[in-house]
């Protein structure tokens, strides 16, 4: 008998998780028309990333003697001063986005859990002690102290990884301290207290879970400004390392010296970092709006044709009951 209920239960709550998603993504194309684009941006980069081997027409490195060749049936978007195919660059440039921007966030956004969470729950002079530093840490100008980790470091993609997720992951511990406190001033959490709960399951068991939905958010916005600092980075010779292709790195060198000669070797890796920047910021502001509770509570989850329809609908029920005239 228990064993039925059990499995019903699981069932239920699986059901239930299925329609969280649909409505989550029901929401997003019907209120964040801009936020569904920026998601099928970030999926075609995803996409393109994963399978560059198969999309790409040439290899990354290959030559040929089309040198500075503009566009053609050949080469669909010109090909750069060492004879190289540019889409094939481009392509395979995704490639070490989609590895540094997700790898280097999900490594941040552990830091960030750690830190807040221990900060925020201990609390006292350990959370003091932490904020100072944290506050030390962030009173550097960022790109002053990334330059001078990558120069203790040197450049390399994992150097540039770790880079990246220390620096955003002690800058974006604030958030996860700040819902860490929300959380913990709560009855249920305060109930679990009173009843002998430990530490550690008072972490993982109730405060961990109810801090999701902001670090999701933290997740998704966090993507674009990593894949930017990378490319700003590489633009100035301290990310990834040649041959390897990076859009920051296609944007300088040879195609500032061959700018006016060429100009394709430096108009279509700009376009593929807005275009993926922009994208990525889009859907991570409409996940943010979708799934922070403080945006989603009242008028704020109602397009105005609901909030038109709802009024329209409350005035037709008081006519209906003889309140109204």
């Amino acid at each position: 008998m228990s064993t039925d209920r059990e499995a019903s239960v699981e069932m239920l709550a699986e059901r239930r998780k299925h329609s969280s998603i649909t409505d989550l993504l029901l929401r997003l194309v019907r209120e964040k028309p801009l936020g569904m684009v920026g998601g099928v941006i970030t999926l075609l980069l995803l996409l393109t990333g994963i399978f560059a081997n198969f999309l790409a027409p040439y290899g990354m490195n290959e030559t040929s003697g089309a040198f500075l060749a503009s566009p053609s049936a050949e080469h669909i978007l010109g090909a750069d001063n060492l004879g190289r195919d540019l889409l094939s660059r481009i392509i395979y440039g995704a490639r070490v986005s989609v590895i540094v921007g997700f790898t280097a966030t999900a490594l941040s956004i552990v830091i960030s859990t750690l830190i807040g969470l221990f900060s925020g729950f201990i609390g006292g002079a350990f959370d003091v002690v932490v904020q100072r530093l944290v506050d030390a840490w962030m009173c550097f100008p960022g790109l002053i102290l990334l330059l001078v980790l990558v120069s203790l470091m040197g450049p390399g993609m994992w150097q540039i990884i770790i880079i990246l997720a220390l620096s955003f992951g002690i800058t974006g511990s604030r958030v996860v301290r700040s819902a860490v406190i929300v959380i913990k001033q709560n009855i249920y959490v305060q109930a679990a207290v009173a009843i002998g709960c430990s530490r550690t399951e008072l972490l993982v068991r109730h405060i961990l879970p109810n801090i999701m939905a902001p670090i999701i958010i933290l997740f998704s916005t966090r993507i674009p400004g990593i894949i930017m600092t990378e490319a700003s980075l590489s633009f100035l010779g301290l990310g990834i390392p040649p041959p390897t292709p990076s859009w920051g790195g296609m944007l300088s060198g040879a195609a500032q010296r061959y700018m006016f000669l060429a100009p394709w070797m430096a108009i279509w890796p700009g376009v593929a970092l807005s275009v993926v920047v922009y994208g990525v910021n889009m859907f991570g502001d409409a996940l943010r709006d979708l799934l922070d509770p403080r945006l989603r509570g009242g008028m704020g989850r109602y397009s105005g044709a609901k909030v038109k329809s709802i009024k329209v609908k409350s005035i037709k029920e008081k006519k209906r009951n003889g309140y109204g005239s």
